[in-house]
């Protein structure tokens, strides 16, 4: 089956044309092309914009905005973006790196969307032509019925605050069994004052660990303390089953690579 292809000069135009039935929005191409590929007959035709602004990054006054065309490899070689740099690098090898987008990642179903995860994690936030949301209200109804995504926004986090893992079976560039990110802030005896922690796999979507979160207040980073918040991160979660591990598998190991994590 052939597809066609329209590309437009703004997000405007292109968020019409995306009204029509059997329409795709175009980014990096790492899934939905993959998807047509394989036999994927929903969609007949491909819109993609060449606006300038959605390859921008900026950097300000200690945010951070991207475009939602801007790609993994730009993320991780971008000298401000550092604390983000191992969450972009999770995403594939050299090939996928230099195609898959934010705004590309945001849609991606669970195994994928690890840079997703990050970006929850970080309270960031998703501009359309419709306006700006917050992600975990973006996440949970992710579609594009509100519009193109253009831009995501966060704050920059100090190097110790944010944490990043991906755990895979295949070094280094596997399919995710889990990703989990972690924006922690402490007072200056260690102590925790305020977990935002985002699971990936955990769901059919990245999604907070509530539970884990609260039980982390007050507490020092030592194994006794976090003790509880591993007891709770597995509140709420519906794991995924796919070739790669099992629902049960990834509950199991969740508590352990959380811990991990926070002890690092």
């Amino acid at each position: 089956m052939s597809l066609a292809l329209q590309t437009f000069s703004t997000v405007k135009d292109a968020n019409t044309a995306l009204h029509s039935s059997g329409t795709r929005y175009l980014g990096g191409g790492t899934l939905v092309v993959r998807a047509a590929n394989e036999g994927d007959i929903s969609v007949s035709s491909l819109v993609c914009v060449t606006e300038p602004s959605l390859s921008q990054i900026t950097v300000s006054g200690g945010r951070a905005r991207l475009g939602a065309s801007v790609t993994m490899a730009a993320i991780a070689r971008h000298p401000e973006l550092a604390a983000l740099a191992p969450a972009a690098r999770a995403v594939g090898g050299p090939a996928i790196s230099n195609m898959a987008t934010v705004g590309g990642n945001l849609f991606a179903p669970a195994p994928y969307g690890d840079f997703a995860v990050a970006l929850l994690a970080l309270d960031a936030t998703v501009a359309t032509e419709a306006g700006e949301m917050p992600m975990e209200t973006f996440l949970a109804g992710r579609d594009t019925s509100r519009g193109i995504v253009t831009t995501v926004g966060f704050s920059l986090p100090k190097a110790e605050s944010f944490r990043f893992l991906k755990v895979s079976r295949i070094k280094p560039k596997g399919v995710s069994v889990l990703s989990i990110a972690a924006f922690l802030q402490s007072a200056a005896d260690g102590t925790v004052t305020s977990a935002r922690i985002a699971l990936g796999c955990m769901a059919d979507r990245p999604m907070r660990a509530h539970a884990a979160e609260k039980a982390l207040f007050g507490c020092k980073l030592t194994a006794d303390e976090i003790a509880p918040a591993l007891a709770a991160a597995g509140e709420g979660i519906a794991p995924i089953t796919d070739p790669i591990a099992s629902a049960w598998y990834r509950a199991e190991v969740l508590p352990v690579h959380l811990g991990r994590l926070l002890l690092s």
